[in-house]
């Protein structure tokens, strides 16, 4: 099982992840990373909880989004393939993030 640290909001993180996806977890921790940080500066430090739910929602609306599109134009088997590895490259994101949140908060329940 392959593992990475990543940071978020100034805060490092010990993810496992399977071995070989290193650096996607590593790219998606940066996506969620960007969002953190605009999601900061666009409304301030409202808790690390709060910031990575925002930023959960905002990746859920944009693959919302993408999905909606690749439904769209989604009339050849390549495009339904194409679908398909982005929902699952999103479950996997918000998979991250929930247990992050979930991590997050079972910290300030146990304060």
């Amino acid at each position: 099982m392959g593992q990475v640290t990543v940071t978020v909001n100034g805060r490092a993180y010990q993810i496992a992840c399977e071995d070989g996806k290193e650096r996607h977890v590593e790219q998606l921790a940066a996506y969620v990373e960007a969002r953190v940080s605009e999601l900061a500066q666009d409304i301030g430090q409202v808790g690390e909880a709060r910031l990575l739910l925002l930023a959960s929602l905002i990746a859920a609306d944009e693959l919302a989004e993408a999905r909606a599109a690749i439904k769209d134009g989604a009339s050849t088997a390549d495009g339904l393939k194409r679908m398909a590895r982005i929902e699952d490259a999103a479950a996997r994101a918000i998979d991250v993030m929930a247990q992050r949140i979930d991590a997050v908060a079972a910290r300030l329940e146990g304060h």
